[in-house]
């Protein structure tokens, strides 16, 4: 079972200046061979048919862990996708526009964010081509399992530097320089289980693509805070035997690596504007405002929404782009 949490694992910038083209590159992080939804179901898979988990119980620790990791990465991508295609059809007058993404026409973007998606991230790669299940690998031999996910990282960094050299747009900085560094954890996470059962040093091919980390500004927060030498344990009580793999020192600091008690504490999400163009989330959002309001009454709760936003009704910037479009 997964805990879900109602955070960000980093804080990502309110929406900007729209870009969609920025957008559908980003949908590569997503739905790639290399994008988070393939490292979320290939860890998944493989610690859902891993045997022997007793006999093996630090290593299946280690694979069940980072993928409930992943499961945030997903939400991250797929936020810094919708904060870029925020105010991407604007309205007129209150009504759709006359003729709908006539302002895009020239863009290369992917249709589906406005035909099929609501505005929104798709299970989709830059092409628009669907996520496929081909992509999930999960042999059953621990060796070989582990090894193809240093592999996957090392693909998925090289994704993230050419997305990161591709679009300029700060969510999808933002969004790169925290996915750097922690899919850089997994690499060495990898690396080191892999060293472990064969005593072959994969963290010498550590980092791979070789640029390093800290010199990508937006990595160096997270740097900073210690990210790039933690791996953060997402249960409360299980995954506990993953200190017998995850340890040693960092390949590029040579810190010692630490395991984290606890998941980290994150961000509260954005609340990203209505955008009535696309019936995202209604043409007349306001009425579903106004019945979720009655029904909160009934049930008895406060008048203001108990979830937290890192933007409540405060004149943040969202919330003047949805002054703005409506």
């Amino acid at each position: 079972m997964i805990l879900r949490l109602d955070r960000w694992g980093t804080e990502l910038p309110p929406p900007s200046d729209p870009d969609p083209q920025g957008a559908r590159a980003v949908q590569e992080l997503m739905g790639g061979r290399f994008g988070e939804m393939s490292t979320l179901m290939n860890y998944t898979f493989q610690s859902f048919n891993f045997r022997n988990r007793q006999g093996a119980r630090p290593f299946y620790d280690l694979i069940a862990n980072i993928a409930a990791e992943e499961y945030g990465h997903i939400e991250l991508v797929a936020a810094t996708i919708n904060s870029m295609l925020t105010g991407a059809s604007p309205i007129d007058d209150g009504r759709a526009p006359k003729a709908s993404l006539s302002g895009l026409k020239d863009e290369a973007i992917n249709p589906h964010h406005f035909l099929a998606g609501g505005q929104g991230a798709l299970p989709q790669d830059s092409r628009g081509a669907p996520w496929t299940g081909d992509y999930v690998f999960s042999s059953g031999d621990l060796i070989e399992d582990l090894t193809h996910n240093f592999f996957l990282e090392t693909g998925a960094r090289n994704n993230k530097l050419k997305t990161y050299e591709m679009v300029e747009h700060p969510a999808a900085r933002a969004l790169t320089g925290y996915l750097l560094v922690r899919g850089g954890v997994h690499q060495i996470a990898y690396a080191r289980a892999v060293e472990k059962l064969t005593g072959a040093d994969l963290t010498k091919m550590f980092p791979t693509p070789r640029i390093p980390t800290a010199k990508i500004p937006e990595c160096q927060p997270h740097i900073e805070r210690g990210d790039h030498k933690r791996l953060y344990r997402f249960s409360p009580n299980d995954y506990k035997e993953i200190v017998a793999v995850f340890n040693g020192p960092h390949p590029e600091t040579g810190e010692d690596l630490e395991v984290f008690d606890g998941p980290p504490e994150g961000f509260p999400p954005v609340d990203l504007p209505p955008q009535p163009a696309v019936f995202a989330p209604d043409y007349a959002p306001e009425e579903i405002s106004e019945i979720a309001q009655k029904l909160r009454k009934a049930a008895g709760l406060p008048d203001e929404p108990l979830g937290e936003v890192a933007n409540p009704g405060n004149g943040g910037i969202a919330d003047k782009v949805k002054d703005k479009l409506s």
